[in-house]
């Protein structure tokens, strides 16, 4: 077994979410397409990028490329179960027929990158129904791993009511010239249900409007 990659290859793979050791999975001569090991988190509207990539380096201009929803259920109507794809990369040009609807000019390969291996995919203005499983796979590629699995998370907003946020720029108000800011969160915490994803999302909105509002 031998470690194919460059250490600043590694660097990058980390900065992108790959695992850190990757290529002690390799041997001389395999390629493998890995994804990210890690969940990528977003809030509903923003644009997302779901790392997948062939490693080693390999040019992957001419092959196909598929990303698609496991977790998905196949339309019933459709008699044939064909396989509809959040995108769909052949003959070096995106095939729109075979998509599914949402996603229709919201998704985007790095077409310079694949060349280098890069597959990975942009999805903008993401919703909530985007969240879930999604498979990268190459099936021409000579490996016995051609495919890999990316989770896209989009953690269940926090939905302020006018009130409540009109309650809250009276808070930021008196609490800006205040030493100790954690006023401000102890009194936010009585008008709001906390859990763990939304507790993330108010803290970084009371974040932007007592700093930067």
């Amino acid at each position: 077994m031998a470690c194919l990659m460059r250490k600043e290859d590694i660097f990058e793979n980390v900065r992108l979410g790959f695992q850190q050791d990757v290529c002690l999975y390799f041997s001389s001569g395999h390629y493998h397409v890995v994804g990210s090991l890690q969940p990528i988190l977003a809030a509903p509207g923003d644009d997302v990028i779901l790392p997948c990539r062939v490693e080693p380096k390999f040019n992957v201009a001419g092959l196909t490329v598929e990303w698609s929803r496991p977790d998905r259920r196949p339309d019933p109507n459709d008699r044939l179960s064909r396989v509809d794809y959040v995108h769909l990369y052949r003959d070096t040009r995106e095939v729109p027929d075979m998509k599914i609807p949402s996603y229709v000019g919201r998704t985007a390969l790095f077409t310079d990158g694949l060349r280098e291996g890069n597959i990975s995919l942009r999805i903008t203005n993401v919703t909530q129904e985007d969240e879930g499983r999604y498979r990268c796979f190459i099936p021409k590629l000579k490996s016995q791993i051609q495919s890999s699995i990316v989770h896209l998370i989009l953690p269940i907003s926090v939905k302020l009511k006018q009130k409540t946020k009109k309650y809250l720029s009276h808070l930021v108000s008196l609490t800006r010239n205040k030493k100790n800011k954690f006023f401000l969160l102890r009194h936010v915490c009585r008008v709001l249900d906390f859990f763990s994803a939304g507790l993330i999302l108010l803290t970084n909105w009371v974040h932007q409007h007592l700093i930067y509002g």
